[in-house]
This record gives C-alpha cells, sequence and structure tokens, in this order.
C-alpha cells in the first residue's frame, strides 16, 4: 500500500490510477492525515459492493434489518423467497398492464 499527498495525486492522477492498477490501493493525504483511499474495482460487483459499504442509507437499512431479526420478526428463508417471488410476479403484470395487445 502506497500513501501518497493529495497535492501530488492532484497533479498526476492519471499515473496514480496506473499505478493502483498495477499495485494496490493508495491512500490519500491531506495535510499528513489519511483523507481517501485511491483503488480500482475489480469488476461491477466488487464496486456495487464497495459503494454499498460506504452507503449511510444502506447501513441504516442493514441495521434495522438487524434490529428486526432480533426481535423476531425476520422471514424464514422459504419465506423470503416466496416473497420475492410474488413481488417479481407483481412487478412484471403491472408492466404489462399498460401495454397494448398485439
Amino acid at each position: 500500500m502506497k500513501i501518497a499527498p493529495l497535492a501530488d495525486v492532484k497533479a498526476r492522477l492519471s499515473a496514480y490510477l496506473d499505478e493502483c492498477g498495477a499495485e494496490g490501493p493508495i491512500v490519500i493525504t491531506r495535510n499528513g492525515k489519511p483523507a481517501a483511499v485511491l483503488l480500482v474495482p475489480y469488476d461491477d460487483d466488487d464496486l456495487e459492493r464497495l459503494m454499498l459499504g460506504r452507503s449511510p442509507r444502506f447501513q441504516a437499512l442493514l441495521e434495522r434489518s438487524r434490529q428486526s431479526i432480533k426481535q423476531g420478526k425476520g422471514l424464514s428463508e422459504e419465506a423470503f423467497w416466496a416473497a420475492v417471488k410474488k413481488r417479481s410476479q407483481e412487478r412484471k403484470r403491472s408492466a404489462t398492464k399498460g401495454r397494448p395487445k398485439r
């Protein structure tokens, strides 16, 4: 892992992108303190995980879900997938309602 000052990263961003793709994450500092991390995601799934991991809205949803499960309000795996299937079918029906028949 490399550490680089913000001013240098701003001046040579393209070079740092190439470098972090080959060598791994780069910690960017501002006034000597960590301010950001520059990294290259492996694929779209990796990018999505990174974004969700830092999303306050998603973290709040996870916490509410954890609390619900602790209180015994969670669904079994079977009930969860049944609900997913039902919702998917409802969406398909509502999407086709407005379409003209052929």
